[in-house]
């Protein structure tokens, strides 16, 4: 069997994205060969093809997909040839038709979640749940500031919070934008190319500052979002949109009130196979009771995944975006 897979050669801009044609072969012990619906477009396939996160090359991309199990090898259990199966997982190569891969963090994939909504939800759905259930203590009344807001992860994390009682106060670059935002359960949007984020927040919360501050974003917002905790508050930075935050001083997090800092990634928390199944169910639920509905406002074919990262490093994109092989 031949596949279609996206690979790098050398590392630099969406041009360096090439569409080659791979043979396959069969599924060793522990692995499957699935073929794709649907695949994800993340900030970290920005990441491994510009180099930030270095990757031994020549090197495929793509850490999430969806499809259905065509083969599985000896010993794995969870799957079997026909189930419907998603995964946000390593290694890179989610960028095809076809793959043979682990087992291990292939999830199956509920009758009531689409292919298309799995392969647009695995990754930034199993990092949501993360941010909400196992980086901090949060609960119902509690406030976080949410960066990018109307962004695939954004739009999630202002659904989730909803569903559980969290007060998210999300900012985004247009009054679009922050529309869609509190039309997915955000409780308030800054529109940072108009207001100042962190004089808004301060207002919002009556002085107090929010207890968690959640930023994709990186260097532009890093700084300022300090400002905006409360003493003892929590800043989970999960992403470089706007580039890596430089380093920074813990005398500082004294100074602004005994704040906690961490620079968090999924792939720390699915390390567990175990984890990695529970987290995706914990997601799937969500789906399947309603409080999530998933956005897919970007399908491009498979050969234009260089369109796909363009438009998702020009920040023309809202909600998810897929490939369709």
């Amino acid at each position: 069997m031949k596949a279609r897979t996206i690979v790098i050669e050398e590392t630099g801009g969406p041009e360096k994205l090439k569409l080659v044609e791979r043979e396959l072969g069969e599924p060793g012990p522990g692995e499957i060969l699935i073929t794709h619906t649907a695949c994800g477009v993340n900030f970290i396939d920005v990441y491994h093809r510009t180099g930030l996160y270095p990757m031994e090359l020549p090197a495929a991309i793509g850490m999430e997909g969806a499809g259905t199990v065509e083969a599985v090898g000896a010993g794995v259990e969870h799957l079997k040839p026909g189930d419907r199966a998603a995964y946000a997982a390593q290694p890179p190569g989610a960028y095809c038709d076809a793959r043979i891969m682990p087992a291990s963090h292939v999830c199956p994939l509920p009758d009531g979640v689409t292919f298309e909504d799995a392969a647009a939800l695995m990754l930034k759905g199993m990092t949501v749940e993360y941010m909400f259930h196992r980086t901090t203590p949060l609960s119902a009344g509690d406030t976080v500031l949410f960066h990018a807001a109307a962004g695939g992860v954004g739009t999630i994390a202002c659904q989730w919070a909803k569903s559980e009682g969290i007060t998210l106060i999300g900012t985004a670059g247009s009054e679009e934008k922050c529309r869609m935002a509190l039309e997915n359960g955000a409780s308030h949007c800054i529109n940072y190319r108009t207001e100042d984020f962190k004089e808004r927040v301060r207002e919002l919360t009556g002085g107090r500052g929010v207890d968690v501050v959640m930023d994709g974003v990186g260097k532009d917002t890093f700084t300022d979002s300090l400002d905006c905790l409360r003493p003892l508050g929590m800043m989970i930075s999960f992403g470089n949109a706007s580039g890596p935050v430089p380093p920074v001083s813990l005398l500082d997090l004294a100074a602004k009130g005994s704040l906690k800092l961490t620079r968090s990634t999924l792939f720390t928390h699915i390390a567990d196979a175990d984890t990695c199944q529970a987290m995706a169910r914990h997601v799937f639920d969500k789906v399947v009771a309603g409080d999530i509905h998933v956005r897919v406002d970007q399908r491009f074919p498979l050969e234009q995944a260089g369109d796909a990262h363009r438009a998702l490093e020009a920040r023309k994109t809202t909600g998810s975006t897929i490939l369709e092989p």
